[in-house]
């Protein structure tokens, strides 16, 4: 075992914060090696003490179609010509879904769309999906990037947070600025919504140094989760030679990410959901209804998408307690 290794975790551990160079250090061993297992360890045992029970979050597409800002890892991308025509869930659907969501057990709702959707319409059907919840579940938004007077309209909608990342490839793979989806940020925070993040897509060509900045770019927006999400191939595109991330290799990522991003976000997410992530410290799964990015089907319940107690199962077999209730990350 790596003496230096054994002090990066220690440090980590201990509340201490890591540097560029001590995070790039946890990710460069190969995945069956004892420094690798030690990390994946030390990932599990920080997730648990800083959230003892895992949660279930529950994710709704709202849309479909060919989106112009061509994330060529999206099955939305109008490159990949996946969705050619485009479509949306009605205002009973979402209703349903969230009544769903909720009963099954699902610990917060977001409502997810591509930058196409009209902005007022969401804000519609986030006060509709707000008014249907019955037990004080946050309502969380995951769309393209907003202003100021936007995220405030968010926040009077009834939504609590929003999900937002600096992706991997991010200007060069989408046509997202970076510079905007920072701003987009900072907006949320300003008019007072709780962030969630993540290190995603995550393909086997990007290097630790990449992984390693965006994961500290989830630290220093003070995100209420962090995490990692693989990639998943979408045939035709321009990423499919690449391939996707094993899942030993994303279990080690996963518990890298928890030790990086440290004490201050006590969620540390993995998408799609997968045993060895889970076992190895992710302690955040999403059930998906609706369009779902990763899918090639418009109803993602009928192909990739997770259900609620599909996810509990995942996480009670790899010795997590889920949470019953309303969101601990988004109270």
């Amino acid at each position: 075992m790596d003496s230096g290794v054994s002090k990066i975790i220690n440090k980590a551990l201990d509340g201490g914060v890591l540097t560029e160079k001590e995070s790039r250090e946890l990710l460069r061993w190969d995945d069956l090696t004892d420094e690798a297992a030690a990390i994946r360890l030390a990932g599990r045992r920080l997730s648990e003490d800083l959230l003892p029970k895992a949660e279930i979050h529950g994710q709704i597409g709202l849309n479909v179609g060919a989106c112009p800002k061509d994330c060529k890892f999206c099955s939305f991308a109008v490159s990949n010509k996946v969705f050619t025509e485009g479509s949306e869930l009605d205002k009973e659907t979402v209703v349903d879904y969230v009544k769903l969501l909720e009963e099954k057990g699902a610990n917060a709702i977001y409502l997810m769309t591509t930058v196409r959707y009209d902005q007022e319409k969401f804000l519609e059907m986030g006060r509709a999906a707000h008014e249907a919840l019955e037990q004080n579940t946050p309502l969380i938004a995951n769309v393209g990037d907003f202003d100021l007077d936007y995220a405030k309209e968010l926040k009077k909608a009834g939504f609590v947070g929003v999900y937002h990342v600096v992706r991997m490839g991010e200007g060069e793979f989408t046509r997202c600025p970076v510079e905007t989806r920072w701003a987009t940020i900072h907006a949320a925070q300003e008019a007072g919504l709780l962030l969630g993040s993540c290190v995603e897509p995550v393909g086997p060509e990007h290097s630790l140094e990449e992984i390693v900045e965006k994961t500290i770019y989830t630290r220093e927006m003070g995100a209420k989760f962090s995490g990692a999400m693989r990639r998943t191939p979408i045939e035709g595109s321009v990423l499919c030679e690449y391939g996707a991330v094993t899942y030993a290799r994303m279990a080690t990522i996963v518990a890298a990410v928890a030790l990086i991003t440290g004490q201050a976000i006590p969620g540390n997410c993995t998408h799609e959901p997968n045993q060895l992530a889970v076992f190895n410290g992710a302690n955040l799964l999403w059930a998906e209804v609706g369009s779902n990015p990763r899918d090639t089907s418009g109803k993602t319940e009928e192909n990739r998408g997770w259900t609620v107690p599909r996810c509990r199962d995942l996480l009670e077999e790899c010795g997590w307690e889920a949470l019953d209730g309303p969101s601990l990350l988004f109270s």
